[in-house]
């Protein structure tokens, strides 16, 4: 009778696992690879929204999936998990709210400031709340003991051309230390956002400036990477030994569209 009892309980809870979270976020990913162009030599990228749009019974249904887990699911997994979980909620969201007024917008900022701000706006819910794009970046993903991560800079993506790339794959616990490094090269190679200047400053973006405190002492957080931010040796060694002086760069709100 007990090995019966335990037959049909496991059969019941069956449905119940299956049911669980996609922790391959495969239905982004799938999104991802499908709409997301790499340029630039695969330092930057842009988003086909039209496509996004046609898709877009199918980026719901991963909002859908986002949106069904509990804070108390969320809490259980492991750190890593929860940071991609984190990272790709940001970034799909993201899309939905371009799409809210797609093709007739021309950056993120055309929903408002003070009104209608859109990354103040609650208009999804996560971990069984109402929630907002700042929320989720500043709120969870930014907040002091949480993660302390940042080079999640480098992969929560605002459909900017300014803002690091949009990655062309979602992002997972098992590989999310190498995609977080490889966003991080990405983007502090790319001339258009991050250079030594021919006045010997080191021109970067606007990132490193509104969020300095995530970067420690940004001399030493820029030396890692001297040979990504210059192309002669007298130049990696200037920044290496934290003697380039900062300047900050413009930055470009335009829509990471395709279609420009």
């Amino acid at each position: 009778m007990r090995r019966w009892l335990a037959l049909v309980l496991a059969a019941f809870a069956l449905p119940v696992a299956a049911q669980g979270f996609d922790h391959s976020h495969r239905a982004w990913d799938t999104l991802l690879k499908k709409h997301v162009a790499l340029i630039a030599g695969g330092k930057a990228s842009q988003l086909d929204y039209a496509g996004m749009a046609r898709d877009r019974a199918a980026l719901r249904a991963y909002h859908d999936s986002l949106q069904r887990v509990g804070e108390a699911e969320f809490a259980g997994w492991p750190k890593a998990e929860r940071m991609a979980f984190l990272i790709n909620a940001y970034n799909a969201f993201t899309v939905e709210k371009i799409l809210q007024r797609y093709p007739d917008i021309r950056s993120i900022w055309d929903f408002g400031k003070l009104f209608g701000n859109p990354f103040k706006d609650d208009f999804f819910s996560l971990l069984g709340r109402r929630f907002t794009l700042d929320g989720i970046e500043h709120e969870t993903l930014r907040r002091p003991g949480a993660y302390d991560e940042p080079r999640v800079h480098f992969a929560v993506n605002c459909a900017s051309i300014g803002c690091p790339m949009l990655r062309e794959e979602a992002y997972v616990a098992g590989k999310l230390e190498r995609q977080l490094e490889e966003q991080a090269a990405r983007f502090l190679s790319d001339r258009t956002r991050n250079r030594l200047g021919a006045d010997g400053r080191l021109e970067v973006s606007k990132i490193f400036d509104w969020f300095k405190e995530d970067f420690g002492v940004r001399e030493r957080y820029f030396a890692r990477y001297a040979r990504l931010l210059a192309d002669d040796a007298a130049g990696q060694q200037r920044i290496a030994k934290g003697r380039a002086a900062l300047a900050f760069l413009d930055y470009d709100w335009t829509l990471n569209d395709v279609r420009r």
